[in-house]
């Protein structure tokens, strides 16, 4: 048996003698600081002690909502129960909204610890939760990583509470239903697990609250652990969980059937199922008319190509299949490579290894730096490299469209997904042409056309190819031929709008 199974079985009781509960309380915390003790005599009648840890509560919710009330002088009933004081207070004198009884000393740290004030009375083996927290927040702002040039400026911040608020605002709707549940021993993470209840397939619901009850970990800090531990395939370098900090985005997805799990302390929402398609797709999509759309997602599409397969298109052609190329181009790229050292493969993988370096410094440095590392790695991929003869100019060409390419994919998971895969290909460009780069794509569709995410089909709508779907792959219909959900999510509720005619 674990000891956290051990820990569950042996909780320890709320004890009558205020004094006892009290030094438990200071021994399991290690004497800290924080930990607040208000000794009190509640309505001048029944010793009691208040408990609440520094920092985490509202002083002006403590002080005026819970304390004002309970040293008032006021005639009290007679009491025949020993709980009955306790139901007195909670139900006719604490005026604060969020009022519970706690059973055990694990109710009452676990309540400590998540921001509530705690009352124990003299004699009675039962407590009051009461809720106060107020810990400070960062204010809602723009996001970071997916910005758009049209349409909400709102983002999600590490406020559980204040996440779902904002999906409340847009999806003003009583079948938005949340559940919520705490996972890991140590840190007690709150996690909630939103949809709409008369659109969701409830067989992914009831799999996504399987695969979060098996999780037995000590922690939980980031939304990354859950999108881990709940995807269906690990050995895998694409994404199945999608990740997003705007709202509009969470909003449209739980519109279409699909499931948000937003984790406190982290302003980054996953949702489930997550289709090849939705790492295509951005929220402007939607606020632009149609056509302007879909030649965004097509150049979209285009630059995952891009990013993909230009290094090792060069590569092969280069090394293998020089003939492709007209005489002109050939002699100029010819005479750029005359005084390179080194083979094709060689330069691009320096190449690339020196853009991965400074992209990875470009994100870690001081943002006072930034615009000089910046300048200082533009000169040497640039200039400086060719000048030495260390590259030629055509492949500074191809890593700088690569790398502007690989930051036209709006999800970030995919896009590092695309950098691995394209080492990959580079390697077998240079040791077997065009015929290993098909290898690798090859294993590669198989691969994806493998992959589920919670049961649904990785590259739905396209294998299997489901024709109502395509309205919104490549391309982007208008909105009034948008009058179905995606059918891939497996949704009951299949009718997004109607259409009433009207005389004009």
């Amino acid at each position: 048996m674990s000891e956290s199974s051990l820990e569950r079985q042996d909780q320890r009781q709320i004890s009558p003698d205020l004094s006892e509960n009290m030094e438990y309380c200071k021994q399991v915390m290690g004497n800290s600081n924080d930990l607040m003790m208000r000794p009190l005599q509640c309505l001048h009648k029944w010793p009691a002690v208040m408990l609440y840890i520094d920092g985490l509560v509202d002083v002006q919710i403590l002080n005026h909502s819970i304390m004002e009330s309970l040293l008032q002088k006021r005639d009290l009933p007679e009491f025949s129960a020993d709980d009955e004081h306790l139901s007195y207070l909670q139900n006719d004198i604490l005026i604060a909204s969020d009022v519970l009884l706690v059973d055990d000393m694990d109710e009452v740290m676990n309540a400590l610890l998540s921001g509530s004030a705690i009352l124990l009375l003299e004699g009675s083996v039962r407590g009051l939760k009461i809720g106060a927290a107020g810990w400070e927040d960062r204010s809602v702002g723009e996001p970071v990583s997916q910005t758009v040039v049209r349409g909400p400026m709102e983002g999600f911040n590490e406020n559980l509470r204040t996440n779902t608020s904002l999906i409340r605002k847009r999806i003003r709707n009583p079948h938005l239903w949340i559940e919520e549940r705490e996972i890991g021993q140590v840190t007690k993470t709150r996690v909630a697990v939103l949809y709409l209840e008369h659109i969701v397939d409830q067989e992914i619901v009831k799999e996504l609250r399987r695969r979060l009850d098996e999780i037995d970990i000590d922690s939980i800090l980031e939304s990354g652990y859950i999108e881990e531990l709940v995807q269906d395939e690990t050995r895998t370098l694409f994404p199945t969980v999608y990740n997003s900090e705007r709202p509009d985005t969470v909003c449209a997805a739980l519109l279409e059937g699909r499931v948000a799990i937003i984790v406190d302390g982290t302003p980054f929402v996953l949702l489930v199922p997550a289709l090849f398609v939705h790492f295509f797709q951005s929220p402007e999509d939607y606020y632009q008319r149609a056509d302007i759309s879909t030649l965004i997602r097509l150049i979209r599409y285009l630059s995952f190509f891009i990013a993909l397969l230009a290094p090792s298109f060069y590569i092969a052609i280069s090394t293998f299949h020089q003939e492709m190329l007209p005489t002109n181009l050939l002699i100029s790229l010819a005479a750029q490579r005359e005084g390179v050292p080194f083979p094709a493969f060689i330069e691009a993988i320096l190449m690339e290894l020196t853009y991965e370096i400074l992209r990875e410094a470009g994100i870690r440095i001081p943002k006072t730096v930034g615009q000089a590392v910046s300048i200082v790695g533009t000169l040497v991929i640039g200039q400086a490299a060719v000048d030495a003869g260390v590259v030629s100019a055509a492949m500074v060409i191809i890593v700088s469209i690569t790398a502007i390419s690989s930051y036209v994919i709006p999800e970030n998971g995919l896009s590092i997904s695309v950098r691995i895969l394209r080492f990959v290909l580079m390697i077998l460009a240079a040791a077997f042409g065009f015929y290993g780069i098909l290898i690798v794509l090859l294993i590669t569709v198989t691969h994806l056309c493998s992959l589920r995410s919670f049961g649904v089909p990785y590259m739905s709508p396209f294998a299997p190819l489901i024709q109502k779907d395509l309205k919104d792959t490549l391309f982007r219909v208008p909105w009034s031929r948008m009058k179905t959900r995606p059918l891939s999510t497996g949704t009951p509720n299949k009718t997004r709008q109607t259409t009433k005619k009207t005389k004009r």
